[in-house]
C-alpha cells in the first residue's frame, strides 16, 4: 500500500472479535488504502466466531507414577488405547488417527487413516501406494501419528520411520476385510481426478459383477501396509488453565527411551 511522500502518519489497522477501528492520516484521500482496508475488515467478520470457541478441561492430573510398570510407551499407549475403547462415546473411532507425511522438500500433507494394529515392531496401517500418501512415504519415509479421544482428553503423537508391510500380511488384512471394502480398495485408483462420482461407482459395480460376494477379490498390487517404527511417542493429557501434561518418549535407534515431561 502507498501513501503520499508527504504523509508521515501512521497507518494502523486494530481488528478483533469485538471491536474493528481504522485510523487513516486527516488528509488522506486514498481510496485504494481505505478499499483494502475496508476488504480485510470484512475477511475477519466472516463466519462464526471461533476464537471464542473453547474447551473447559477437566482431569486428573497424568504424572510420571502413573507410567505402566514396564515405562514402556508401547505398554503405556496399549493401556491407554484399551481405555478408549472401553469408554470412548459411541460416536468416536478410537483407531481414527491423522497421518502426516512430507514431500523430500518439506511441503506436507495430512489426512484420517485407520490404525489397524500395533505392537513392539510400530503401528500399522493400510493404504494405496500409488496415492499422495503412498508417493510421499516413498520420497521421504518419515511421517507423524496423532490420535484422539475428546471424551477422554487424551491424545498420542507419534514419529518414526515409514516401511511396507510384506505382501503376505497385505493379502491377509485385505481379504479380512467386508467384500465390499475390498470391491472399492480394488476399483480405486487413490487420489488420481474423477470425471464425476458415476465413474467410480460404474467401476465398482463392474467389479462386483465379475468378483460377487463369495468370491475372493485380487488385491491390487499398489495396495498394502504401512509399518511406522516409532523414535517419539508423545501422551497428552488436557487440564484445566491449559496445563496439560505431557510425557515424551524418545530414542535414537536400538538406545533404551528416555521419558521427559515437556512444557505445555
Amino acid at each position: 500500500m502507498l501513501l503520499s511522500s508527504s504523509c508521515r502518519s501512521v497507518l494502523f489497522l486494530a481488528l478483533n472479535h469485538r471491536a474493528r477501528v481504522l485510523f487513516l492520516p486527516k488528509n488522506s484521500s486514498n481510496f485504494f488504502v481505505r478499499s483494502r482496508m475496508s476488504s480485510t475488515a470484512k475477511q475477519y467478520e466472516m463466519g462464526e466466531d471461533v476464537a471464542a470457541v473453547r474447551k473447559h478441561y477437566e482431569s486428573t492430573p497424568f504424572t510420571e507414577d502413573q507410567l505402566v510398570e514396564d515405562r514402556d510407551p508401547i505398554s503405556q499407549f496399549d493401556s491407554w488405547f484399551r481405555v478408549a475403547k472401553e469408554t470412548g462415546k459411541s460416536y468416536e473411532e478410537v483407531n481414527a488417527m491423522t497421518l502426516a507425511t512430507s514431500t523430500p522438500e518439506g511441503r506436507p500433507s495430512a489426512r484420517m487413516v485407520l490404525l489397524k494394529g500395533y505392537g513392539q515392531d510400530g503401528f500399522r496401517f493400510f493404504s494405496h501406494y500409488d496415492s499422495r500418501k503412498g508417493r510421499e512415504l516413498t520420497a521421504n519415509p518419515f511421517a507423524a501419528l496423532v490420535l484422539y479421544w475428546p471424551s477422554l482428553n487424551r491424545s498420542v503423537r507419534i514419529e518414526g520411520r515409514v516401511d511396507r508391510l510384506p505382501a503376505d500380511v497385505s493379502d491377509a488384512y485385505f481379504h479380512s476385510r467386508p467384500h465390499g471394502s475390498q470391491i472399492g480398495s480394488a476399483c480405486s485408483k487413490q487420489s488420481t481426478v474423477l470425471g464425476s462420482r458415476d465413474d467410480i461407482v460404474q467401476a465398482s459395480h463392474d467389479l462386483a459383477a465379475k468378483h460377487p460376494e463369495g468370491t475372493q477379490v485380487p488385491r491390487p498390487e499398489t495396495w498394502g501396509g504401512f509399518l511406522l517404527c516409532p523414535d517419539t511417542i508423545e501422551f497428552w493429557q488436557g487440564q484445566s488453565s491449559r496445563l496439560h501434561d505431557r510425557i515424551r518418549f524418545q530414542r535414537e535407534g536400538d538406545q533404551p527411551w528416555e521419558i521427559e515431561r515437556l512444557s505445555p
